[in-house]
């Protein structure tokens, strides 16, 4: 009995043997292949490098051109605004001019409620 018992031992070691050899060829092999394609991962991401390059030139080109445009934008605002404040000051000095001219003219009430000025033909009140 003893000669079956270590004849089944012996058979137990080489299987387990067998089967962790059977396991570390199976974890190389999957370090393998993850290795290559973690290699053709890396030779995609190489091939888009160029790309991603052009990409940032044509980001940077653009966001040049906005800061431009909006540079332009502020100046146009600006001579617009000084146009406006130019516009009101004619404005208030033709008003200045023609209240004057209401005020010399006999036939113009400029001191009446429903004065307006340039109005002509407002009869002054005696």
């Amino acid at each position: 009995m003893s000669d079956t018992v270590a004849v089944i031992l012996v058979i137990v070691v080489i299987l387990v043997v067998l089967a962790i050899a059977a396991a570390l060829l199976m974890r190389a092999r999957g370090k393998e292949r993850r290795a290559r394609e973690a290699e053709e991962l890396r030779a995609r991401a190489a091939a888009h490098e160029a790309e991603v390059e052009h990409t940032q030139r044509t980001a940077a080109a653009q966001q040049s051109a906005a800061d431009a445009a909006r540079e332009q934008a502020e100046l146009a605002e600006a001579r617009a605004a000084e146009a406006r404040a130019e516009l009101a000051q004619t404005e208030a000095q033709r008003e200045d001019i023609v209240r004057e001219a209401d005020r010399v003219d006999p036939a113009v009430d400029h001191r009446s409620d429903d004065y307006a000025p340039g109005q002509t033909g407002t009869p002054r009140t005696p």
